[in-house]
């Protein structure tokens, strides 16, 4: 299990380089082949020569390429300094680059909106992995009944409907026209956990319809193939109990498929939930992420690159354990 486990650190760690040489190597790369220069981007409406060339100075674009990957790489392990003579400014450890547009570390930023989307990415998994498991085993268990055929009907309705759509429909109807819940506030789980979750209860139920949707569809669909295994039938000949037999023999195989999906969904969604932060306005990774795209902000997209990219690898490395106890032979893959 051990040698199981240090196999996948290590390339979990050879794919968060190759990321990192891939987005370094697009956001200054890239530009320098196209004839652009990097500082224009950080001095906005700055044109003054003087001043670009301390722009390059300070943030190091004056170096060879390879040396400002290897000075963007020891960010992640010290604090860096960017210099310019008198001109210094600090970026403290975890130094995931420096927002010049907003004066501030990417790492602080990143810090600030993590929580929500943190917070995203624990009640939404929750809700779309209980509602889809159940709803797509019901189906199973009673296939081509009503249940199932209506169940699925709404299920292939909240896969075709954008998320974005779905958010803001919701938004109109159950904070502007009825007035159920007030409108979308984020408010710190410390600070007031009920507040907490009816803030986020919405944006929940936009995320999970469209994956509960998902998961209710695989689900079925792997159990109707389960259930007409032999060794399924095997286990009724001899007499088991039918809770026994789904619950011990048939979800087995499908609780794979499904840690697969959790997985990456979740390791997906710790990058931003970019339509969903969008538009119920909350300030997000997601969030954050757009806004540094609109505002030309390299040193933020590439730290939420990064991050999600993290938090992607992180999550198939959890997979992989669950993998590894559930059929032993997979740590020998």
């Amino acid at each position: 299990m051990i040698t199981f486990l240090i196999r996948r650190l290590i390339q979990a760690v050879t794919v968060l380089l190759a990321v990192s040489i891939i987005t370094f190597g697009l956001f200054f790369l890239v530009p320098k082949l196209a004839g652009a220069d990097p500082a224009t981007l950080f001095a906005g409406k700055v044109t003054n020569p003087d001043a670009l060339n301390g722009i390059r100075i300070k943030l190091g674009l004056n170096h060879p390429l390879w040396r400002q990957y290897w000075d963007f790489i020891g960010g992640f392990f010290h604090s860096r300094q960017f210099d310019n003579g008198p001109d210094k400014t600090t970026c403290p450890w975890p130094c995931l680059g420096y927002s010049f547009r907003n004066d501030q570390s990417v790492s602080t930023l990143i810090a600030d909106r993590f929580p929500i989307t943190l917070s995203l990415a624990i009640g939404a998994p929750i809700l779309w992995l209980s509602v889809g498991v159940l709803v797509g085993r019901t189906s199973a268990l009673r296939p081509r009944s009503f249940a199932d055929r209506s169940s699925m009907l709404v299920a292939l309705a909240a896969v075709s409907l954008p998320v974005y759509f779905t958010a803001a429909v919701l938004r109109l109807f159950v904070v502007f026209t009825w007035h159920w819940l007030p409108d979308i506030t984020y408010v710190g789980f410390t600070k007031d956990p009920v507040l907490w979750g009816k803030n986020l209860l919405l944006p929940w139920i936009s995320l999970a319809a469209l994956y509960a949707a998902s998961y209710a569809r695989f689900t079925r669909g792997s159990m109707l193939e389960v259930l007409n295994e032999d060794y399924i039938r095997t286990a009724r000949a001899k007499g088991l109990r039918e809770r026994t037999v789904i619950n011990r023999h048939a979800m087995r195989p499908v609780g794979t498929l499904i840690i697969t999906l959790f997985g990456m969904d979740v390791g997906q969604l710790m990058g931003g939930a970019i339509l969903t932060e969008s538009v119920f306005g909350l300030p997000g990774l997601g969030k954050l992420g757009v806004d540094a795209i609109a505002a030309h902000d390299l040193p933020i997209i590439m730290g939420v690159t990064i991050l999600a990219a993290f938090f992607i690898v992180a999550a198939n490395i959890v997979v992989d354990m669950f993998y590894a106890v559930i059929d032993p032979r997979v740590r020998l893959s």
